[in-house]
């Protein structure tokens, strides 16, 4: 490995530091943006149990804000559960939009890695070919050089491909799991809004 990164030269660095944040975002999305994390099973009834129960207080507001993205949701719902539907609406969809926020942290990120990676990897190609051409002479070029411009050509093409593609692949990915638990989200909140006005059983 460390062979390829001195034939790739130093325009390969910033793709290895591209490909460091890629990866590491891609860990990170993939264990923030899980159901049981973000929409967890079962939160409605527990929220209506405990609402019944006890009523509104601050600790478990508190608590269900804190639990996931979807209780931060329910929590701005119950606090306005004494107002009217208009009100209630409005706080729900306010909180809704600070957790859609959080959901796409880092996207843009990813986004950004995938559509660089292929222009640095034609960054390195220029300076490869740069290098090449630069060595030729009137009687002839150094193959050394020749060989590692091309080499800096090369990789670079390839590794910029390399990181561009999974990125990509994921940001997609996350992006359409990110829908998903949008709507999963503004389904439950309807529902629980609406049993706080009598609406529905």
């Amino acid at each position: 490995m460390l062979s390829i990164v001195e034939a790739a030269g130093w325009p390969i660095w910033p793709l290895i530091i591209a490909s460091v944040l890629s990866v590491a975002i891609i860990i990170e999305r993939f264990i923030s943006l899980r159901s049981s994390e973000v929409t967890p099973v079962g939160l409605l009834d527990k929220t209506l149990q405990a609402w019944k129960q006890q009523g509104i207080n601050d600790e478990m507001l508190d608590v269900l804000s804190k639990s996931s993205p979807l209780g931060r949701i329910f929590a701005a719902a119950l606090r306005n559960a004494r107002s009217s539907r208009e009100v209630m609406k409005e706080a729900v969809e306010e909180a809704g939009r600070a957790a859609v926020h959080d959901l796409e942290r880092f996207l843009p990120a990813l986004g950004t890695i995938a559509s660089i990676a292929p222009l640095l990897g034609l960054l390195g190609t220029v300076i490869g070919m740069i290098e090449i051409f630069g060595s030729q002479t009137a009687t002839g070029g150094n193959p050394a050089v020749l060989a590692h411009g091309i080499s800096t050509a090369l990789y670079n093409t390839a590794f910029g491909l390399i990181v561009a593609i999974p990125s990509l692949i994921f940001y997609r990915v996350f992006r359409l799991r990110i829908d998903t638990l949008i709507i999963n989200m503004e389904q439950e909140a309807i529902k629980l809004v609406e049993m706080l006005h009598g609406q529905r059983n």
